[in-house]
């Protein structure tokens, strides 16, 4: 169902795909709009639980996509480094496949304080704040991850 990848020399293994999910800062939600167009946006999210969390508005672009057709594909892009005397560049990156559901109650409150611990770890007692003065006006959406690859080149 999905496919391998092309270059198996460049390919990661597993614990590298959750290390560089983990290390990263932001990466890329790619849904399919409702009006058939690809729909790519960059968002702020947190690995835990085998899984893939992100927080979003009610109500939105990325909501209607993702109530349009739930399958998802999430990209992330770790350390790069271009090598210009060898038109290359060393990189690590891994693509996620999965389903993309909303989470609630308990669930969804954990995800927001691990948002806060990851962004903002220096102000814990705030952000618990500002989860609850925001929380009823937040979605956590999480993805179910049906396939992970990832690749990267050393020179």
């Amino acid at each position: 169902m999905f496919r391998e990848l092309r270059k198996k020399n460049r390919e990661l293994t597993k614990e590298d795909s959750i290390k560089i999910l983990k290390s990263c800062d932001y990466g890329i939600l790619s849904c399919l709009s409702e009006n058939g167009y690809a729909y790519g946006v960059p968002l702020s999210y947190v690995y835990m639980n085998n899984s893939i969390y992100f927080h979003s508005a009610t109500e939105g672009h990325k909501i209607d996509s993702i109530n349009n057709n739930n399958k998802i594909s999430f990209c992330v892009v770790g350390k790069t480094h271009i090598l210009p005397e060898k038109f290359s560049t060393e990189y690590e990156s891994v693509i996620v496949f999965g389903l993309a559901t909303e989470v609630h109650d308990n669930e969804k409150n954990l995800v927001l304080l691990e948002l806060i611990n990851k962004y903002s770890p220096n102000y814990i007692d705030e952000g618990t704040k500002y989860i609850e003065n925001l929380a009823s006006k937040t979605k956590v959406i999480k993805i179910t991850i049906e396939n992970i690859s990832a690749k990267g080149r050393k020179s």
